[in-house]
């Protein structure tokens, strides 16, 4: 399929299939923002309630050409700004006046902290009962350790992330994203969609509590059921407990990753290499049997990618109908066509005037696409524009 025939009925009108939401932006740091771009790049109309002098998320380094953080820019994008104070009497007020003719609102501060400052669920529901409020933390909105700060890493070593990460016999290594609150942001999304519906249904708005360590647990693939029940599992480094061979393997100018799960796979690629004998014999045979025998697999494969070019060795290998990719750097992915054939890189101008390619929206919509439609504001630049609209949209 084309890309214009995907998008042969998309309308033009709608900036995405949230266009008429409006959510309330409470956040700071990366779970919060990453759970209100996402809801932002849908479509929806995202005010973010932040000092108008603030400084929030200017991360070093800035992008290069520009005079501003990468950080800001990719989780901002999509999103207006309003200057306003929650710890002040008058910055209070005026938030809960912009609650009534809200949808959603999105906060990612310790648990009691917007409801010391008024702002919290119970003082918004009294203005907009049917409110969605979604509240993100590290560890929840209850519980013994609700009360302690949290950061990424701190989430990923408590979760038992980090101990299964890394070579095998090396020390626990972080992830190098913030995963866990990658995560949370977007079960922060899909919870804000989930309690919207239910408030269609119904006319019921509710409190949606998103816990950075709950994500990260959901999120490790089944793996915390095996803990639980006494057979936890071991850390592999680059390889698995269930597929042989699946591993780096050295080429002669960089490296790629093959991935052999089923025993058909394993005939084609003793085939490819010029082993067919290796097809059907012992300890090569079955997945169990490659298992039990994994340095032996593993060192068949590596003679054979030892002396070609990756290019050479992935065209081969797919050519047979095997899985394997080349070992890019970042770099090297954002440079290829198929990343900005999708879109997934979009050449914005910001706030300077300067352009950025900023990271666009995952999701495709056929109907209503979804794009990076404006850049990220600099904090308070949309507060005129957003006060006029409040005092006509609470005069209707």
């Amino acid at each position: 399929m084309r890309a214009e025939d995907f998008y042969a009925e998309a309308r033009t009108d709608l900036s995405g299939p949230l266009h008429g939401v409006r959510v309330l932006d409470v956040t700071k740091v990366w779970s919060g923002p990453l759970a209100t771009c996402v809801l932002a790049d849908l479509g929806a109309d995202v005010i973010r309630v932040e000092l108008a002098h603030g400084r929030d998320g200017e991360v070093p380094p800035v992008i290069p050409g520009t005079g501003l953080s990468w950080f800001r820019q990719t989780v901002h994008r999509n999103k207006r700004s309003l200057g306003l104070d929650l710890r002040t009497a008058e910055g209070r007020a005026e938030f809960l006046r912009l609650v009534r003719v809200a949808d959603v609102v999105v906060e990612n501060y310790r648990p009691g902290t917007l409801a010391r400052w008024g702002s919290g669920y119970a003082d918004c529901r009294a203005v907009r009962p049917d409110v969605v409020f979604v509240s993100v933390s590290g560890w929840g909105q209850y519980g013994p350790g609700r009360d302690r700060p949290a950061y990424d890493p701190v989430v990923q070593a408590a979760g038992g992330w980090m101990a299964l990460n890394g070579p095998v016999d090396g020390d626990p290594v972080r992830a190098p994203t913030f995963i866990a609150d990658e995560l949370a942001g977007l079960h922060a999304a899909i919870g804000a969609l989930a309690a919207l519906a239910h408030r269609d249904r119904t006319g019921e708005g509710q409190h949606v509590d998103v816990s950075m360590l709950d994500a990260l647990l959901f999120g490790s693939s089944g793996l915390p059921t095996l803990a639980a029940a006494g057979a936890p599992p071991a850390r592999h480094g680059n390889e698995t407990d269930f597929a042989v061979p699946s591993n780096v393997y050295a080429c002669a100018d960089g490296h790629l990753y093959l991935v052999v799960a089923l025993n058909k796979h394993w005939r084609s690629l003793a085939r490819t290499i010029g082993r067919p004998e290796l097809a059907d014999a012992d300890g090569f045979r079955t997945g169990d049997q490659r298992i039990a025998n994994r340095d032996a697999v593993n060192l068949v494969v590596a003679g054979w990618c030892a002396g070609r070019p990756v290019a050479e060795a992935v065209d081969v290998l797919t050519g047979a109908g095997l899985v394997a990719a080349p070992v890019r750097t970042l770099s090297e992915s954002v440079a290829d066509p198929h990343v900005r054939a999708r879109g997934m890189l979009q050449d914005t101008v910001l706030s300077d005037g300067t352009t950025a390619p900023l990271v666009g929206p995952a999701v495709k919509f056929s109907r209503t696409p979804t794009r990076i439609r404006r850049c990220a504001p600099a904090p308070g630049a949309d507060t005129a524009e957003i006060r006029n609209e409040l005092k006509s949209d609470v005069a209707t």
